[in-house]
């Protein structure tokens, strides 16, 4: 009975000394999306990274991200159309300041620096649920997690029908967290 305490006791202490609590940065991070337009990719960025990953090294499966970056910092390198994008028919950063995500489940895929992300998106205060396959790396003391999804734009309201803007927006991830 000693030794099955004694195991139930190791696993439960090492499961918590292998999950670290990061931080992730805008330096070696890049949130970049891709939208079409008039059938010309438009490349776009973020940037004011906040939040915290706990990234569980012994037992991925286990880890939590609750990421967030600044809508108001978007940048398509043309800064009339990031003032337009911060206004009323697309992010209303004044009023939605943050875009958010939240996991709901870490799954393995083949190796453990290979997984796939579930959680929900909030973009203007509605919540979509996503996934997406990412891996993990470790780097300069922290780690990078890299991913790919898709979402269509107005399932979020940013903007309205349009024959020159596409609905889908790929998102590009590589965040930096120590």
């Amino acid at each position: 009975m000693k030794k099955i305490i004694s195991a139930f006791v190791f696993i439960f202490i090492s499961s918590f000394i292998s999950a670290q609590s990061l931080k992730p940065f805008d330096d070696g991070s890049a949130v970049k999306f891709i939208i079409k337009n008039f059938g010309i990719n438009t490349a776009g960025s973020f940037k004011g990274l906040s939040g915290t990953i706990l990234y569980d090294t012994i037992n991925p499966i286990a880890s939590e991200f609750d990421v967030t970056v600044t809508a108001a910092t978007i940048d398509t390198d043309i800064t009339a159309r990031d003032n337009h994008l911060r206004k009323e028919e697309y992010f209303v950063v004044e009023k939605f300041p943050d875009i958010h995500f939240k996991s709901t489940k870490v799954t393995l895929t083949n190796s453990t620096d290979h997984l796939y992300m579930f959680g929900i998106l909030t973009i203007k205060g509605i919540n979509k649920e996503i996934k997406f396959p990412f891996t993990v790396k470790s780097l300069n003391n922290g780690y990078l997690f890299q991913g790919v999804f898709t979402v269509n734009r107005r399932d979020f309201n940013l903007g309205g029908r349009s024959i020159s803007l596409a609905d889908e927006v790929k998102v590009d991830l590589s965040i930096f967290a120590r």
